[in-house]
């Protein structure tokens, strides 16, 4: 016979805050949770592993400390900082939205969710990090540990992948947040916490860890490997790319992306969409302006993105004069300034 979940709001959340107080990561932006260093961190964390954001939110914070020096960072310096990182729109959105909150409120962040949503790339779930972490507001945290952590819990079927589904289980945190009394600094955390040590995304979850396992519905009814409920994945576009290693001596060839892409305000190497044949390859390295040149193919390789995938073809050419309307960087000037994307 199945055992019913204890449903005590007031139970749970001790029980969970209890685990997290003792299991916790250390990191460094718990250290000192104030707003500028929780915004900087939850926008990293986005798509990105806890272990590579440490050293990078370390190295930012040294040269960035606050939202004043984030506002009026140089572009380039700032995408160095970056770089590595990917999804590059997060941190140029980060520098509008701190120059908002240096114009408009004087450096402050504002602490009300509402307001925080409004900021360029600052979504529910930022905006509710930045609310309750830093100013212990009554903002749940909905992101995909949360989700999965919820469902299980109340044996949810819904897709999580749907906004009413986001909006139906924030609603439900707020209520037991509320009813719980739990600070809500440390119950997001924990939630979040949990779906990432415990109930985890991928394989099978630690349910004989679990501070809340008598409290779960799918733990207690065995339909742990069914919750939660997913759309199924798109399918990634896919793009063949070939790129130009162009070296005169000892530096290379590099252009910015000056247009709207994931890729904006980076250096690249000079490249175009379409297979690595012949004629185009002739073709592209003519309109360059390279005349009198050594190629060599290079190995393939793959860079994937969110939505698209990229075949790379890689040409080495070496020449000796270096044409106009190309750039070159030295190796110093890709170690100290130069932020080049990881594909």
């Amino acid at each position: 016979m199945e055992k019913e979940a204890d449903n005590n709001p007031v139970r749970m959340t001790e029980a969970l805050i209890a685990w997290y107080e003792a299991n916790k990561r250390s990191m460094p932006w718990r250290e000192d949770p104030a707003p500028y260093h929780v915004y900087v961190s939850e926008i990293m964390l986005q798509q990105t592993r806890v272990d590579t954001v440490r050293a990078y939110y370390l190295r930012f914070m040294e040269a960035l400390p606050d939202v004043f020096s984030l506002a009026s960072c140089p572009e380039d310096r700032l995408l160095k900082l970056w770089e590595g990182l990917g999804y590059y729109s997060r941190v140029h959105n980060m520098q509008k939205a701190a120059r908002i909150i240096v114009s408009d409120f004087g450096g402050e962040f504002p602490a009300e969710y509402e307001i925080l949503k409004k900021l360029p790339g600052i979504g529910a779930y930022t905006a509710s990090a930045v609310s309750s972490i830093a100013f212990h507001r009554p903002e749940p945290v909905v992101d995909g540990n949360v989700l999965r952590v919820v469902s299980r819990i109340t044996g949810s079927r819904e897709n999580i992948d749907l906004q009413e589904t986001k909006s139906s289980m924030r609603a439900q945190l707020k209520s037991v947040m509320t009813e719980s009394g739990a600070d809500p600094s440390a119950f997001n955390q924990a939630l979040m916490e949990l779906g990432a040590l415990v109930c985890l995304p991928n394989g099978e979850p630690h349910c004989a860890d679990c501070p809340v396992r008598t409290y779960c519905s799918a733990y207690l009814e065995g339909t742990i490997g069914e919750i939660p409920v997913r759309k199924p994945k798109i399918t990634r576009k896919k793009a063949e790319i070939t790129a130009f290693l162009i070296v005169c001596g000892n530096s290379m060839a590099l252009v910015k992306n000056s247009g709207k892409s994931l890729l904006s305000g980076l250096y690249e190497l000079p490249h175009y969409e379409g297979p690595a044949d012949k004629g185009r390859i002739a073709a592209y390295l003519d309109r360059l302006g390279l005349k009198d040149v050594k190629t060599r193919r290079l190995s393939d390789g793959r860079h994937i993105f969110t939505h698209i995938e990229w075949e790379l073809h890689g040409i080495e050419v070496l020449t000796r004069e270096k044409p106009e309307g190309l750039d070159f960087y030295s190796p110093e000037d890709l170690e100290s300034r130069i932020a080049v994307p990881e594909a």
